[in-house]
């Protein structure tokens, strides 16, 4: 097996509930601390109800514009649960019941299992089955879109699959200040930085409410050595009671 290497990626979060304010999500978060971690750039989020129409257009458009498509949610066997025909509508392909993921099934549910039971294993017509040696239960991928469940231990199981099967083309190494001076005053130098620094994201995060630091400076790269000449860039421009601490 060889990972795919991707550079970009999107995620779709499915819901009413998420946009009722019904549950919060918890899976983004979760998603992009993983891909950030391979070296992949997650790069938009949307949120969409559960409508089959809407999914579809917007994972052509997702698909099309990014490498990697992660759905979150609308996958299972109750009235709501859209996710796979929608998938299968964006690629003009039927959804059918795969055969490995139904013998799965019949071997947790056994002579209990019912029509209800297999909906779980619709996948669009023409997907894979990604596994790894960590999850026993496989995860539907259509062309270049993943499709994970929403429930938060479950799609957090799923992303130690993706972690077997992608890699971005190196990964991003973090660093940070956490500084004593408010992010106002800050500016002037943060603009110089940014300016001799542009293989580097830096992102500046105010902290109102913690009395050790008040803000924290971000320097995030390709490799340890640009990232830490834009925070030694920095770090030369303040006062050593400026900074409380580098990590």
């Amino acid at each position: 097996m060889s990972q795919q290497v991707v550079r970009t990626a999107a995620a779709l979060v499915i819901g009413n509930e998420l946009l009722s304010g019904k549950i919060r999500d918890a899976n983004v978060a979760e998603l992009a601390s993983c891909l950030r971690a391979l070296g992949i750039r997650l790069e938009r989020v949307v949120m969409l109800p559960d409508d089959v129409a809407i999914l579809a257009e917007e994972v052509r458009v997702l698909s099309r514009n990014f490498d990697v498509v992660f759905t979150s949610g609308g996958v299972g066997p109750t009235h709501d649960d859209v996710t796979v025909e929608a998938v299968a509508r964006a690629f003009d392909v039927a959804v059918v019941l795969d055969p490995t993921m139904s013998e799965l099934l019949r071997g947790v549910y056994g002579d209990r299992i019912t029509d209800a039971h297999l909906l779980m294993a619709r996948v669009p017509e023409g997907a894979v089955l990604r596994g790894s040696a960590d999850v026993q239960w496989p995860t539907p991928v259509m062309n270049n879109v993943w499709i994970l469940p929403g429930i938060p231990d479950l799609f957090r199981l799923k992303l130690l699959t993706a972690r077997t099967w992608l890699r971005g083309p190196r990964a991003i190494v973090s660093r940070a200040l956490f500084l004593t001076t408010e992010e106002p005053l800050l500016k002037p130098h943060l603009d110089g930085v940014v300016g001799r620094h542009p293989l580097v994201e830096i992102g500046s995060y105010p902290k109102w409410f913690d009395p050790t630091y008040r803000t924290q400076v971000t320097f995030d790269a390709e490799n340890a050595e640009a990232a830490q000449a834009a925070l030694d860039d920095l770090r030369a421009l303040l006062r050593p009671s400026d900074i409380v601490r580098a990590e």
